[in-house]
């Protein structure tokens, strides 16, 4: 197993979590996820802990690809899924995006979010369903939810519209994102 997967996962008071038939799912104050567990991969739950194991069978399988280092990094994986999981519904996730240039700002309403970036139209965007969005100030995005790929997806996408360019910087950027600026040609 790899050094990850042999690091327990503390499941969080108001947390309930279930493993039946290879499935494990949490249910807290942020909302109910699951996830269905590779083979060969056995979660086990025990006085609010959660613990990865690899199951017996899984190294005279004579499967090349799931042997050895290739089970090991699937542990790995499985228990940072897990681990997510787990702090989503108790805590959710969070990705902060900014907006740099004249005239470009962004209005949250309702599950849509209009985005002025310099088009000749603006950009609507539909949230995807367990998202919610907010906007401080017109050039800052705040993108929550418990799904942590689903969080990330929304935040890549919004960014896609418009990812800042090397010259003046300007365009839809992460809030601890640095762009490296380029020097303008010389005469």
């Amino acid at each position: 197993m790899s050094r990850i997967a042999k690091t327990p996962i503390q499941v969080p008071a108001g947390v309930e979590v279930k493993i039946a038939a290879r499935t494990l799912s949490a249910k807290g104050p942020h909302g109910e996820l699951s996830m269905d567990l590779p083979p060969s991969i056995d979660l086990a739950e025990q006085d609010g802990v959660v613990t990865v194991a690899i199951s017996g069978a899984a190294g005279k399988s004579g499967n090349r690809s799931r042997s050895g280092k290739g089970l090991a990094a699937m542990s790995g994986t499985v228990r940072a899924l897990a681990n997510n999981l787990i702090h989503g519904v108790a805590a959710g996730f969070e990705k902060r995006l900014s907006i740099v240039g004249v005239g470009y700002r962004a209005q949250a309403q309702g599950g849509k979010i209009t985005l002025a970036l310099g088009f000749s139209h603006p950009v609507v965007y539909q949230l995807p369903p367990g998202i919610s969005a907010e906007t401080p100030s017109q050039t800052e995005i705040v993108l929550r939810g418990a799904d942590k790929q689903r969080v990330g997806q929304a935040a890549a996408e919004i960014r896609g519209f418009r990812p800042p360019e090397p010259y003046k910087g300007k365009g839809i950027r992460y809030k601890d994102e640095h762009v490296r600026r380029k020097q303008a040609k010389k005469k």
